[in-house]
């Protein structure tokens, strides 16, 4: 027998040895049960958020339009500036506007003169009752055209409606403007509103969600709401929903909310962004942490101890603000404990230690 052969068989008398005392060992530390952290469910109340994209708007943004045509003579304000109601903020040079006051206010001389020039000889009899009342008309129809041409020459100093904050001015002096001009737009930004959607689905929640029998009531019983501004910080003031549209739109289908916020600072600006957050308080809720449940499909599970084993229980959950952890509406019960670590090792049955 050669050496080669020898070391050969030596080798395969080893491996055999080797399998041997495998299989004759099963209890052995490879497949004994391994310790997993573990967690007794208790009730308590969890707050959840629900969090919507949301449009800024002023409380009130009005275009401002100019009422004659012409040119800018001046612009008197600058783009954010803040303004008081009845403030000029452009002044307009219409020659049309001055055309009609002068013929107007000559009209009207005329008229006053020729009825004072009548008026002795119809005292004296002298022309007819008719004919004065002609004068008379004529004069009254020359002050209403001459009273509404200074309304019209008044109309050359364009005022701000409102309180607000002054927007874009895409026209400067010198730019002809006609009455489809938009000079600028005034939005009163003491209060600010917020617009958002729901979907169908979650009109439905939120209706069975909140106490009250009328839309109104249960508007009324609603928590304060918050406000993620753009750079993700929350907004210093609170809100509330004030309606809510009565019809779902048939192509997005979607339900219109409005909910406004009040802006004493003038940090919230028209035409901004941002997110509503409702909060909601669950009374007497299962807590669980996130990595104690793994998703399948499009299932959420949880390994609940039953004696040395574990069990995979399909929940239903709602997240946390946090993001770390799940409010359980459902699939495990109070005094239940669940493996709350190293989820992903386990498979349905699998023996634990205790």
């Amino acid at each position: 027998m050669t050496y080669q052969k020898i070391v050969l068989g030596a080798l395969a008398l080893t491996m055999m040895a080797s399998c041997k005392n495998k299989t004759a060992m099963p209890g052995s530390a490879s497949n004994a049960p391994q310790a997993y952290p573990m967690a007794t469910l208790v009730l308590q109340d969890v707050e959840l958020q629900a969090v919507y994209p949301a449009v800024l708007k002023g409380q009130q943004d009005i275009d401002i339009k100019p009422r004659v045509e012409g040119f800018i003579d001046a612009v008197l304000v600058d783009e954010g500036s803040i303004v008081k109601k009845g403030q000029p903020l452009f002044r307009i040079s219409s020659p049309t506007a001055i055309q009609q006051f002068e013929t107007a206010k000559a009209t009207y001389n005329t008229a006053q003169t020729d009825l004072e020039r009548m008026r002795p000889l119809a005292e004296k009899g002298i022309i007819s009752e008719v004919r004065i009342k002609t004068y008379e008309n004529n004069f009254a129809s020359a002050k209403a055209a001459l009273d509404q041409a200074k309304a019209t020459m008044g109309f050359t100093s364009v005022t701000s409606p409102v309180d607000g904050v002054v927007g874009a001015i895409p026209y400067r002096q010198g730019s002809l403007v006609n009455s489809s001009s938009v000079l600028t737009t005034v939005a009163n930004t003491k209060q600010i509103v917020a617009y958002f959607s729901l979907n169908e689905k979650e009109l439905l929640t939120f209706m069975r969600t909140w106490e009250g029998n009328t839309q109104t009531e249960k508007i009324k019983n609603m928590p304060p709401l918050k406000l993620q501004l753009a750079d993700g910080s929350i907004y210093e003031e609170t809100g509330r929903i004030e309606t809510i549209s009565g019809v779902v739109d048939a192509t997005s289908g979607s339900v219109n909310f409005r909910a406004i916020y009040p802006n004493p600072t003038g940090l919230l600006r028209s035409g901004t962004s941002g997110k509503v957050i409702i909060p909601q308080t669950l009374k007497n809720t299962l807590l669980i942490p996130q990595k104690a449940t793994m998703s399948q499909q499009d299932k959420i599970l949880a390994y609940k101890v039953e004696g040395d084993s574990v069990m995979q229980k399909v929940i239903t959950v709602k997240s946390t603000p946090d993001g770390k952890n799940y409010a359980v509406l459902s699939g495990l019960s109070e005094g239940d404990k669940i493996v709350i670590e190293g989820v992903a090792t386990l498979k349905n049955g699998a023996k634990i230690k205790l």
